[in-house]
């Protein structure tokens, strides 16, 4: 299979001109994760993700795109070999890469994301896709938060790791769970980001704006499991819990691919 098989060509992309609060309404109504920016003549100049607009507090920012992109650290050609380019994106850590005509013909062509290799295995039930996920889950050094917790504060640590949602625990038990999305559709978060004092003395907690409840699996559950559910529901990481409802680990769209690749 080569990118050309898999990619999304009708992604979105924007002008570095344009406002950054644009990019941000685009990122969080089309509910995306990467926004290419491109110039008049359809050239990739660079990408803007969540993490880059989470840090505009206004919505009347005059701040532009090509203030807040981030460069571009892997933009694959169309013609690819698609494991070879999958392997390479998670070699870097990216789920979502813009992809350009040619190595020579740097000309926007659309996205490469881990869920359009997902699918592409799912649908052929590949064997990878029995696989229990207390083989492939990570289950040390989590990142969790609590219903209290100061979402600004929630989301510098989720930045830190490069993680783009966190399970919420009371009492031990994963209650819910707190996305990027989450945080960007909310609004809330913003003006926390500004100061610590005045009006936003009291910026507002993980409470308000996560999701309930969490969609969690066992780790009896199978890779195709967790695939499904990450692919209905457009969600990127899957607490596992025990019987109990307490955490046991997470697994990612990361996790499954790898599992796919092996």
């Amino acid at each position: 299979m080569r990118v050309q098989d898999l990619m999304n060509r009708s992604h979105p992309s924007i002008y570095p001109d344009e406002l950054a609060t644009k990019a941000r309404a685009l990122l969080r109504d089309l509910k995306l994760r990467v926004l290419p920016v491109v110039n008049d003549n359809r050239q990739l100049l660079g990408v803007v993700s969540r993490n880059d607009v989470m840090v505009i507090s206004s919505s009347v920012s005059v701040v532009r795109v090509k203030g807040i992109m981030s460069a571009v650290r892997f933009a694959p050609s169309v013609d690819m070999d698609i494991i070879e380019v999958v392997r390479e994106m998670m070699r870097l850590g990216e789920w979502y890469v813009p992809v350009v005509k040619s190595q020579r013909d740097n000309m926007y062509q659309g996205v490469l994301g881990l869920e359009h290799v997902m699918k592409a295995f799912y649908d052929r039930k590949a064997a990878a896709l029995k696989v229990p996920l207390s083989e492939v889950m990570s289950s040390e050094h989590l990142l969790v938060c609590s219903p209290e917790d100061e979402a600004d504060n929630v989301w510098y640590k989720m930045k830190d790791r490069s993680f783009a949602a966190c399970p919420v625990l009371a009492k031990k038990k994963t209650v819910g769970m707190i996305t990027q999305q989450d945080l960007i559709e909310s609004g809330a978060t913003f003006p926390a980001f500004e100061a610590k004092k005045g009006r936003f003395r009291n910026p507002p907690t993980i409470l308000t704006v996560m999701k309930t409840p969490a969609l969690t699996l066992k780790a009896s559950n199978n890779v195709g499991d967790a695939a499904k559910l990450m692919l209905t529901k457009d969600i990127g990481r899957i607490p596992i819990v025990d019987n109990k409802g307490q955490l046991v680990g997470i697994v990612d769209r990361e996790d499954i691919v790898r599992a796919i690749l092996k």
